[in-house]
């Protein structure tokens, strides 16, 4: 599925339970895609738990680029592609996450899409070397409940406890969270299907 955006399109790829409770949206990072190991497995047992699952490959990765340049335009664009998922499954409770900068993006913009909870996968807490420059807020702010799942070995940064409703750290894992992406996958399925 291809949506228009203001930065020009997004394609949607979704999977769906054969009953479904729920809807998970997921993301990925600024410089990866929707088959990202942790993506993957997230999408794969959160089908078996009951819940749809769509993966937006954002505007920007589209175009070709790396980075996402503004939030405020990549929020945008994020906005209308939930305002189509929303509209082509109707009815469901809406879960939103994403890994890395996907996370942030499904925080800032959860309330303004109905979501009841967010899944933030790889939370890049801050630039690495740089704790200075904490991201923190975005969780605080998403007005609704967050489910963090970063590694102890993530250069980015892990969030305090405090910062969301749930915080997993998973020991081993880095930025990637590909050592184990089925815990990841686990993880999620068990902590979403309370929204249901």
């Amino acid at each position: 599925m291809r949506v228009m955006t203001p930065r020009g399109p997004a394609t949607v790829q979704v999977d769906e339970a054969a009953d479904p409770r729920l809807l998970l949206v997921l993301t990925h990072g600024s410089a990866g895609g929707v088959d990202a190991p942790d993506l993957l497995a997230v999408r794969d047992a959160a089908l078996g738990a009951g819940a749809s699952v769509a993966r937006v490959t954002q505007a920007f990765r589209v175009a070709g680029a790396r980075a996402p340049g503004s939030a405020v335009k990549q929020d945008e664009a994020w906005e209308t592609v939930l305002g189509e998922l929303r509209a082509s499954l109707p009815g469901l409770p809406l879960v939103q996450g994403g890994r890395s900068n996907g996370a942030r993006v499904a925080c800032r913009t959860a309330k303004a899409v109905g979501a009841a909870a967010v899944v933030a996968l790889a939370f890049p807490l801050h630039p690495p070397g740089r704790p200075e420059r904490s991201r923190a807020g975005e969780l605080r702010g998403a007005g609704v409940d967050v489910l963090v799942v970063n590694g102890d070995r993530d250069p980015f940064g892990v969030p305090e406890a405090a910062d969301a409703a749930r915080l997993v750290v998973l020991p081993g894992e880095g930025h990637d969270l590909k050592r184990d992406p089925a815990r990841v996958g686990e993880v999620v399925a068990e902590w979403i299907v309370r929204y249901a």
